[in-house]
């Protein structure tokens, strides 16, 4: 998965931050009950953040104390079952198996057996899952399809194939209630361009090694990672065009129990992830947190 939707942590309240940690483990534990092991294996916290979003209008969050696999000797606070986290366990599900049967099926070497190995792990996760929401199993294979097809044509544009996967993350806001779906779609429409772009700017020197798709590579002919100047700017540029356009929805949904905690990751940490990427100072996550609660540069929404 990709787990790019991350909060400004330097400019978060300590209540929020508790609140972000205990709605993460919340979903870890919701995995496991509906899932299994498997299903907590892929635990991702941009699924955390559909979560808040599609809280919608319910009664605010009750918590309790549990014990979790990797910290058994202490209690952890955690969000405890509601209808949202539900939904994005099983999203997170069928997402996650698809983009396993996508790299089983283009990948090379030892990322095609990690796929095959991933796709066999999470087959019975899946069925559950699938069954439960067929209408986003039919979409995430609609389009991850589109998608590959576009890949497979090594096409050139950036917006052809970054539609087809905000396209699948926006349909994710008909979980929503009528009067948060349609900014909900939007956002997570533009969450989702985000996230791929992003995502192929990150792994572009990976994939230039192994031969697969880069968006990014296509696009500008890119034949060694060095990125140049301009081309760095232009794909910033349109980042940050789509970081705009969610916080503009954002704007536009009702207010809920998770509004302050949402907030700070859209106008925030989605455009500090914007530009550590970039930058090239990006750095991987655990428990859903940075590493480090400090990041150069600040995270605050270009305007």
């Amino acid at each position: 998965m990709f787990g790019y939707v991350r909060p400004y942590v330097p400019e978060m309240k300590v209540r929020e931050l508790e609140r972000f940690r205990a709605c993460y483990c919340g979903l870890c534990h919701e995995l496991g009950r509906e899932y299994g092991l498997a299903g907590r294996s892929i635990l991702n916290y941009d699924f955390v953040f559909l979560a808040m979003l599609l809280w919608g209008d319910r009664p605010d969050c009750c918590y309790e104390y549990r014990r979790c696999l990797p910290g058994l000797c202490r209690k952890r606070c955690v969000c405890q079952t509601s209808p949202s986290l539900t939904v994005a366990a099983g999203y997170s599900v069928i997402l996650a198996y698809w983009k396993a049967r996508d790299g089983r099926a283009d990948g090379r070497g030892a990322r095609k057996l990690g796929a095959a190995a991933v796709c066999a792990f999470l087959h019975r996760a899946y069925t559950d899952a699938a069954g439960r929401y067929p209408e986003f199993d039919a979409q995430v294979r609609q389009r991850l399809d589109a998608l590959a097809a576009l890949e497979r044509a090594g096409e050139p544009s950036l917006d052809k194939p970054a539609h087809e996967f905000a396209s699948l993350l926006s349909f994710a806001a008909n979980a929503a209630g009528e009067e948060e779906k349609r900014p909900l779609e939007q956002l997570l429409y533009h969450v989702g361009r985000i996230i791929y772009l992003a995502d192929g700017y990150f792994d572009l020197e990976d994939d230039l090694k192994t031969g697969n798709y880069n968006p990014v590579a296509a696009r500008y002919a890119l034949r060694e990672p060095h990125v140049p100047e301009n081309v760095r700017e232009e794909i910033l540029g349109t980042l940050m065009s789509s970081a705009r356009m969610s916080y503009a929805a954002f704007q536009l949904m009702p207010v809920s129990y998770w509004t302050s905690v949402t907030e700070n990751i859209i106008g925030l940490g989605i455009p500090d992830m914007i530009r550590a990427v970039i930058d090239g100072t990006y750095k991987t996550v655990r428990r859903g947190l940075p590493k480090s609660p400090l990041y150069a540069g600040g995270g605050e929404m270009e305007q």
